[in-house]
């Protein structure tokens, strides 16, 4: 379908996933006529009293929202939660599959999971390290997850819950990954100022800005470096973690339903530490995966899509580090200040919501005043964060500002059978 004109509205069909992303953009045309984008397709947690099949369901209405043609895909990074829908199986028949008979013309992804990346302007010398280290922090994730199934009692219930859904949304899906290399005859692999791959035969009238995230020539700020060598310490955590899976032949406990301490052959009177250093083992695995967690975030695209007289901003789950050099680029920071709608960063987690990207936003305002900024969130509350520490998701501080000073579209609030809001925005006001 030739399509030369502008768009005249934009429709984003917000996809009642949990806690995950999943948006349908849709962009129409005089005549009737549609582009359609779907930016990410993931859950580690399915909304209350779904089937299993829902991402199946939510594949199939994709399909006739956008009449069985996709014109592009979008990962913003490669968590569970924001691409297991692409995973595919060996009958061709799972939600990646339905997708990827979409045959969109282009993926889009960040540099950072481009396969043997060149030592070039895109991708620095520094970057192939990089690359690597991110490989092995999915290995890391796996090694977390072998060790709770391994060793149920070597932490709390709360605690192991914890850990489990953030080691699992690190883990890397093969056949997700997979196939979104190879759904489109192109991918692109981009950066902070780097090529969309949305061109004008892909998307005419509208114009897509890379804002992140950065290349380590760029700034280095994403990679949150723990270690004088960051590829080291994940080496380091993978085998101190295999030497945990590897360990056999502890008996069975006597009383099993019972709470007890497990001291192997220490004298009674050690066994009060040994549970101390099992408190001490859970606390370090929950500093490695809130580390696997906040180096996968701070990989994630950051896009804006202008088109007539609006501006779209998707962030993915990219959190402060990432922010950090698009907002220190004054060119950025004035493509940000007008912003219409905004989809809320890491299913609204504070640290994805800059206070300077906020505060920036001219359109911000109470109920009632013209051209009043639009806010778009896909979450499931009480997966991720806690109140006590503050840092539940989505955080009560951050949703007071977005209901107060924004019109706030969010999928925890749709009701039970929903399977979308869809929110539209006429492009010529």
């Amino acid at each position: 379908m030739a399509t030369s004109s502008k768009p005249i509205e934009a429709v984003i069909f917000a996809y009642q996933v949990g806690f995950g992303d999943c948006f349908l953009l849709r962009f129409v045309y005089p005549g009737e006529k549609y582009k359609h984008l779907l930016i990410d397709f993931g859950t580690t947690g399915l909304p209350a009293n779904v089937a299993s099949s829902h991402m199946d369901e939510i594949a199939r209405d994709i399909v006739d929202r956008c009449g069985g043609k996709l014109d592009a895909v979008i990962a913003t990074h490669r968590h569970a939660d924001h691409i297991s829908g692409f995973a595919t199986n060996a009958k061709g028949t799972a939600s990646g599959d339905v997708i990827a008979g979409l045959k969109p013309k282009v993926v889009i992804q960040p540099w950072t999971e481009q396969p043997d990346l060149a030592e070039d302007a895109t991708a620095p010398a520094a970057a192939k390290k990089h690359s690597l280290a991110l490989r092995r922090m999915g290995f890391t994730a796996e090694k977390v997850v072998q060790l709770l199934d391994a060793f149920p009692k070597s932490v709390s219930p709360a605690l192991k819950e914890k850990l489990r859904f953030v080691g699992e949304d690190n883990i890397s899906n093969k056949s997700a990954v997979r196939n979104l290399a190879t759904m489109a005859p192109k991918t692109i692999y981009t950066y902070h100022g780097g090529p969309s791959g949305l061109t004008q035969s892909v998307l005419p009238g509208v114009t897509t800005h890379v804002l992140g995230p950065p290349t380590l020539r760029q700034t280095d700020t994403i990679r949150k470096q723990r270690s004088r060598d960051p590829d080291e310490f994940w080496h380091l955590q993978m085998a101190s973690l295999d030497a945990d899976n590897q360990l056999q032949g502890k008996p069975g406990a006597l009383f099993p339903n019972h709470p007890s301490v497990d001291g192997g052959k220490l004298p009674m009177s050690a066994r009060w530490y040994a549970l101390r250093l099992k408190d001490a083992r859970g606390e370090q695995l929950q500093q490695i995966v809130t580390i696997l967690d906040d180096q996968m975030n701070n990989t994630s695209l950051i896009l804006l899509f202008e088109a007539g007289k609006k501006k779209l901003l998707f962030p993915g789950d990219a959190q402060l580090e990432n922010w950090q050099y698009a907002l220190s680029q004054s060119s950025s920071r004035a493509l940000l200040k007008d912003v219409d709608l905004y989809k809320v960063g890491h299913h609204g987690s504070l640290n994805a919501t800059p206070k300077s990207l906020w505060t920036d936003f001219s359109k911000r305002g109470k109920v009632g005043q013209k051209n009043r900024l639009k806010t778009v969130m896909s979450t499931r509350p009480g997966k991720h964060g806690n109140e006590k520490s503050n840092t539940e998701v989505p955080r009560r501080t951050l949703l007071q500002a977005l209901d107060s000073e924004s019109e706030l579209h969010s999928t925890h609030r749709l009701g039970a059978g929903v399977l979308y809001e869809e929110i539209y925005i006429d492009l010529r006001k």
